[in-house]
């Protein structure tokens, strides 16, 4: 059973039991080795005065692990749920990480609340995580990492670890006095050394670190081509930060996905499946605003051309396929500009190259589609003319489509907008406007 089935498995078999065994039933998959982030996944697909009563029965160190695991909107609808003093309790209990995440998605007075509850070593932590933007690296980096000295011997070293009482860490980073990187060493090597070797002699070489202003798509992507699992993170004065690893890249990568892919339909990463009716109609409305202007906009160009479609009922059946040719065309060179320019594969330097690639490419998709579908309508309609005239729009629609693939998302970057969130209803517009223009343009001249 693959892990998603298995998950639905959990969800289904919870759902189904009565409401005095649903937490027992979830305990069990816990102490069974259910992971925090997929304890969070079934919370979210209850409605939410049950989402909270199973919270309240999870064991109590993990209340604030699942709550950060969880998507913005299902934290903040267990949040709201609270009394007076189990929120204290939780807000109590955070971490710097966790409050971290929390932050950008909670009111104001929530967060103040918990910057005078949590344990100073934690705001310290905070702080220092706060000096750096939501899109840098070392507001993210884990900072609660395992440092000695340099220079000092395995066997200090060996005390210190005993005294400060260190789980066993993967791996020990070195610093010198003014906490600036120096090395990292393999705790099973740390083990194995002479006792008189010092750690600097053991320090791995050639290590890689990750600035701490590098954005957050430029880490992930150094973390897939890094050789070991983790990476240090240090500031322009080589200062160590923090640490990342592979499940940063992992859970970065895939918020990004789903941001861009909710994105497409004006919804957010964050939004819960069970979000309150109201406040879901009215965000969901606004997008739907939106698209009903566009629609008009089409609309608009087609009442341009009444007269010519009363008169050619062809024209009518004819035009969905114009519009949908240069739809799908448009969306794959929309995908791949989205792609690449997430992987930061777009510069000043490769754009008119890129244009003339996509344009050759829809040149040569538009002529050969445009044939085909000319003869097919020419053949259907025992009609040339049609035909021709559906073949030059496909041809125009098609290499329109490349020509804004390209275009709309560069320009919607440089107006700091996300292309993946405006994009696809923009060329929709474009490639609607621009196929019903040429099709019902051309007819009119040379049908009539």
């Amino acid at each position: 059973m693959s892990e998603f089935q298995e998950l639905s498995h959990h969800i289904q078999t919870i759902a189904r039991a009565d409401e005095e065994q649903q937490n027992s039933i979830l305990n069990d998959y816990i102490e069974e080795g259910l992971e925090p982030g997929s304890v969070a996944l079934i919370l979210e697909a209850f409605p939410i005065d049950e989402r909270v009563r199973l919270w309240r029965g999870l064991p109590l160190e993990l209340h604030i692990e699942v709550l950060t695991e969880a998507r913005a909107d299902v934290r903040n609808s267990i949040i709201a749920a609270l009394s007076e003093t189990e929120l204290k309790i939780t807000l109590a209990k955070l971490d710097n990480m966790s409050l971290i995440e929390w932050a950008d998605s909670l009111p104001d007075e929530i967060i103040n609340e918990a910057l005078s509850l949590i344990e100073k070593d934690e705001l310290e932590l905070y702080d220092q995580a706060n000096e750096y933007d939501d899109d840098e690296l070392g507001r993210w980096a884990e900072r609660k990492v395992v440092t000695l000295p340099f220079n000092i011997s395995v066997e200090r070293a060996k005390v210190l670890m005993e005294r400060y009482s260190y789980d066993a860490p993967h791996h020990i980073y070195l610093i010198n006095k003014r906490k600036q990187f120096r090395g990292v060493v393999s705790y099973i090597d740390l083990l194995r050394a002479e006792p008189t070797e010092r750690l600097k002699n053991l320090s791995s070489e050639n290590v890689v670190t990750l600035n701490a202003k590098l954005t957050l798509a430029e880490s992930i992507e150094a973390l897939e081509h890094s050789s070991t699992s983790s990476m240090p993170v240090v500031d322009d004065g080589q200062t160590l930060v923090g640490e990342v690893d592979w499940h940063f890249a992992l859970s970065t990568q895939r918020e990004i996905y789903e941001t861009r892919l909710m994105a497409g339909t004006g919804m957010d990463e964050g939004d819960d499946l069970f979000a309150p009716v109201v406040k879901s109609s009215q965000k969901r409305g606004v997008w739907l605003g939106i698209n009903l202007m566009t629609a008009i906009l089409a609309s608009v160009t087609i009442g341009l051309f009444e007269d010519v479609i009363a008169q050619v009922v062809a024209l009518a059946v004819l035009m969905p396929i114009v519009a949908s040719m240069g739809g799908i065309a448009g969306s794959q060179t929309l995908t791949l500009m989205i792609r690449a320019m997430a992987l930061n594969q777009i510069t000043v330097g490769n754009r008119w190259a890129l244009l003339k690639n996509e344009i050759g490419i829809g040149s040569i998709n538009g002529l050969l589609w445009a044939v085909i579908i000319g003869g097919l309508a020419a053949l259907w309609f025992q009609s040339g003319i049609l035909g021709a005239t559906i073949a030059l729009a496909i041809v125009v629609n098609i290499i329109a489509a490349a020509l804004f693939g390209v275009l709309i998302p560069i320009v919607l970057d440089k107006l700091k907008l996300d292309p993946a969130l405006a994009g696809s209803v923009i060329l929709t517009t474009v490639t609607d406007v621009v196929g019903f223009f040429a099709f019902l343009g051309t007819a009119s001249l040379v049908m009539l």
